[in-house]
């Protein structure tokens, strides 16, 4: 016997997914976390199969096997219509929920930060995390979307991508080829090592684990101490971010009036303020109306309050469901 008046909101990102059962007054029934979300790697199938305990474990809480009233499920590497598609039929064949909506996981950034008016909402979101990506949602339905598969796509960014370009500059640096940088140093010596040299060999031939999603954070301190080739990188990642975000907004003729662009993900949500502040400068510049607006909540709030959206929910709804993030 299923519950009525509940949703299962979904959040499955690149390195970790949230599962939250959620009541129609706002409240959290179960929750659940587990591992990363990998559709283009393992296919559609075998990363629904992932989602299942964790959907089992959230609906337990609660006493209850399903089906709910409906999923929203907002998942990573969901960057085609057809890639959506086919993740929708997969877990519509479970059974669930009675109904489901699948979406690219930056519309769960978008929804979290957007205010809660009743309205259908309106806005822009740019997520920098492992990758990056920008969504927007306009008047009468109108979305604008990027396809966000990488360098293929004309992607510039996220944290794996400047993690893989300061290694690239600090070995030019330390070469010859390029620019002195004081990444030459820090970079290996991040890893007990002392020259580049022994980095580049030790991540070729697999002899040191490889942790370049920690690269990142030290990039932005080496460009905090006063590093011009790591200041440039920053620079550029924050043009990228206002790139994205003013084309979204033209494309959705929102330039003229005030819009929300909410900018989420561990590289904006730490508001380096190299970053952040070029940002929030230059979208001041290109898309004077733009309200920069940062979200720490984490994403699944996003797909919850898209659930209490469908059902109409009152106000008092959001607030509760809110409040169990803040």
């Amino acid at each position: 016997m299923g519950l009525t008046g509940t949703a299962l909101a979904i959040d499955a990102g690149n390195s970790k997914t949230d599962v939250a059962l959620v009541g129609a007054d706002g409240s959290v029934l179960g929750t659940a976390r587990g591992g990363g979300f990998q559709p283009q790697t393992v296919g559609a199938g075998r990363a629904v199969d992932v989602l299942a305990p964790l959907v089992a474990s959230a609906l337990a809480q609660a006493g209850t096997e399903g089906p709910v009233d409906h999923v929203t499920a907002y998942l990573a590497n969901a960057d085609l219509p057809v890639e959506e598609a086919a993740l929708a039929a997969e877990i519509g064949d479970r059974g669930w929920a009675r109904s489901v909506t699948v979406g690219n996981d930056t519309f769960a950034l978008l929804r979290a930060g957007l205010p809660d008016t009743g309205e259908p909402p309106v806005g822009v979101a740019v997520v920098c995390g492992a990758g990056i990506n920008a969504v927007g949602l306009g008047r009468a339905g109108a979305s604008a979307r990027f396809p966000s598969v990488g360098r293929l796509s004309g992607d510039w960014g996220g944290g794996g991508f400047l993690a893989d370009e300061a290694l690239w500059y600090a070995a030019r640096a330390e070469d010859g080829r390029g620019e002195p940088s004081e990444l030459a140093r820090a970079l290996p010596a991040h890893f007990g090592l002392a020259t580049m040299l022994e980095l580049i060999e030790g991540l070729h031939l697999r002899g040191i684990p490889d942790r370049r999603h920690e690269l990142a954070p030290l990039l932005f301190d080496v460009a905090a101490a006063g590093d011009p080739v790591a200041r440039a990188i920053i620079a550029r990642q924050a043009d990228e971010v206002v790139l994205l975000a003013s084309v979204a907004l033209e494309r959705l003729d929102l330039l003229g009036e005030e819009t929300r662009v909410v900018l989420g993900g561990g590289v904006l949500a730490a508001r380096h303020p190299l970053l952040h502040d070029r940002i929030v400068r230059l979208l001041a510049e290109r898309a004077p109306k733009a309200v920069a607006h940062v979200v720490t909540a984490p994403p699944v709030l996003g797909a919850a309050l898209h659930a209490l959206d469908r059902a109409e929910a009152p106000a008092d709804a959001y607030a509760r469901l809110r409040g169990s993030w803040a």
